[in-house]
């Protein structure tokens, strides 16, 4: 079973999603592959790992670094765990690339990794804002497409301070 709450937002309305103790999906309303994840469902914003989720997004979109995210455990792939992981990693307001991601995973694994791959899983993300996805750019500092629509990434990118001026907005075949 999996618990839902809702809330209101800067960005419009947010899913909340857990399987009791830790989060299993965040999706703002009418985003790709929303509630993808999820098995049958009951409302219940009662519970702490929901109350606490809605504590860090109320931080969040108050416009400050709302610290240590709240438990996750996102469903999917061995890959998309890995790079979901690397998400969790980057720091509030700060931007990396799906290459700097790909590159990384090489790294760490000695498997070559594509920039594309690292984008698919990017793409899937079943637990937006708080595993920070809008933080990752194309590798000419493009402002790839986001699952919850390319408007709500740059809203939450300057929410965090970034100059999004200085980023570019995609056009097709925009390389990662």
């Amino acid at each position: 079973m999996d618990y839902l709450a809702s809330f209101d937002s800067p960005v419009g309305p947010l899913t909340v999603a857990s399987d009791g103790d830790a989060l299993v999906g965040l999706w703002l309303d009418g985003q790709k592959y929303f509630e993808a994840t999820l098995g049958e469902t009951e409302e219940r914003p009662d519970l702490p790992v929901l109350q606490e989720a809605r504590a860090w997004l109320d931080r969040y979109f108050e416009g400050a670094d709302p610290g240590p995210i709240p438990p996750v455990r996102p469903r999917g792939t061995a890959f998309r765990q890995r790079v979901w992981t690397m998400l969790a990693e980057i720091p509030y307001g700060q931007l990396t690339t799906y290459g700097e991601l790909a590159r990384r995973i090489e790294e760490e694994t000695g498997v070559r990794t594509s920039a594309r791959a690292v984008g698919g899983a990017v793409g899937h993300n079943p637990i937006s804002i708080i595993l920070p996805c809008h933080r990752v750019v194309g590798s000419t500092r493009s402002l790839t497409g986001y699952a919850g629509g390319l408007q709500k990434k740059i809203a939450l990118l300057k929410l965090e301070g970034v100059d999004v001026d200085a980023l570019k907005v995609p056009t097709r075949g925009t390389a990662l």
